[in-house]
């Protein structure tokens, strides 16, 4: 999944730039006096060079506590990696790690990073849902930096010719997938298909639209074997099998999806908000022909996974007080309005989404803050790499029809038993 633009496309980059920052963060070994020092800021790639220029204004008015700009490799599953591999070996490299939201439990239960003063951060200006994926336990581990919610995009040239309204649930969307898009040369619905953190968030996206969810009590406790879950698998399942799903969104990740739609081979898509500056920018088959509405579901609205990351602060940083100083700026109402403008990436401020500048220039904002307000995050697990693992392979094999809806449940909920029964 593009996991912060997301999980966007802002913070993804091919390289490793690792080398030549080691110096820049104090070796491990406890707070210094005060707690205050440079920084090292982790974080997968900024594609939009958005960061750069944050950081320098900071460096410029803090020259003794300058933060230094770590990046990692375009794959989630790699920054991930990379993160939990530097702290868990009891390094002191990392001071401030720019998260995936759905790992904000994971490094929490392990130790890796520190429990947050709620107090030291407006959390009352954020919008609501995003507090509580920066949470593990009743305590503040993170502090939410920018959010996003799955949205429906659809061709309303092709909707309006046939007289038609976007779906609100899924036998409308199945129903004008099948028919209307033929009808155009089009192929009828895609999300992100292929096995990786994208299939968890369609596939809990599915289960939760029908009202279900795959773990609650943070992790604790195993809720996939449910009627929900079974019709969350047998509307993506039909899709393929009936044909409104092609066979080559089996391969789709976000990008591959997006440039389906932007070249108007799709008559929806699900897919991030980053998605609409493309649709409608220069190149795009489809400008000024499409919109995008909350993702429908099994009776009405759907339920979208809250994407985003989180900025959390390694256990093991000597500069805590400073760590926390930057959270506040970068969680600051001047940062987060260019996090939107020259990122490109959605805000967690909610007065942003009522700005009328803002929502003239990003017309999606009404709608994202709408799927943001009502999104749940990923299941919460201290393991939350193995049950996304689990899902993916379990839901791979539904997609492929070699299992059906009830067998793939039974399975997913043995295997997320043995994950939350390992050590």
């Amino acid at each position: 999944m593009r996991w912060i633009r997301a999980v966007g496309r802002g913070v993804l980059v091919a390289a490793v730039v690792l080398a030549g920052h080691a110096g820049a963060a104090a070796p491990p070994g406890g707070p210094s006096a005060g707690g205050r020092g440079p920084l090292t800021f982790v974080t997968a790639g900024d594609l939009t060079h958005y960061l750069r220029p944050l950081l320098d204004d900071w460096n410029r008015e803090r020259p003794a506590e300058p933060v230094t700009l770590v990046e990692l490799p375009d794959s989630a599953d790699e920054t991930r990696a990379q993160m939990l591999s530097e702290l868990r070996s009891g390094g002191g490299r990392f001071d401030v790690l720019n998260i995936d939201v759905a790992w904000t439990s994971e490094f929490a239960a392990a130790g890796l990073i520190a429990p947050l003063a709620r107090d030291r951060f407006a959390l009352d200006a954020f919008l609501r849902p995003v507090v509580d994926t920066a949470t593990f336990e009743g305590r503040l581990y993170a502090v939410p930096y920018v959010t996003n919610a799955g949205l429906l995009y659809y061709r309303a040239d092709i909707l309006g010719a046939a007289g038609e309204k976007p779906p609100r649930t899924w036998s409308e969307l199945a129903r004008q997938a099948r028919t209307l898009a033929p009808r155009s040369g089009l192929d009828g619905y895609a999300g992100q298909f292929l096995p990786y953190e994208g299939l968890t968030v369609n596939l809990t996206e599915a289960i939760q639209s029908a009202g279900g969810t795959v773990l609650r009590d943070e992790g604790t406790r195993i809720a996939v074997d449910s009627d929900a879950a079974r019709a969350g698998f047998a509307f993506l399942a039909d899709g393929l099998r009936e044909g409104w799903i092609p066979q080559e969104a089996l391969r789709y990740k976000e990008e591959e999806s997006r440039a389906a739609f932007v070249e108007g081979r799709l008559l929806f898509l699900r897919n991030w908000p980053y998605v609409y500056t493309d649709a409608d920018g220069p190149g795009s088959k489809v400008a000024g022909r499409f919109g995008a509405v909350p993702l429908p579901g099994a009776h009405g609205p759907g339920t979208s996974v809250l994407g985003g990351s989180n900025l959390a602060v390694s256990a093991r940083s000597r500069h805590p007080a400073t760590a926390a100083d930057f959270l506040a700026y970068l969680t600051s109402e001047r940062v987060q309005r260019q996090v939107l403008t020259k990122g490109a990436l959605p805000p967690v401020l909610a007065s942003l989404y009522d700005d009328p500048g803002l929502v003239a220039s990003h017309p999606y904002l009404t709608i994202l803050r709408e799927s943001v307000l009502s999104a749940v995050p990923r299941p919460k697990s201290p393991r939350y790499g193995q049950v996304s693992l689990a899902v993916q392979a379990v839901g791979q094999d539904v997609l492929a029809l070699r299992e059906s809806p009830e067998e793939a449940v039974r399975r997913l909920t043995r295997e997320l038993g043995d994950i939350s029964g390992g050590g």
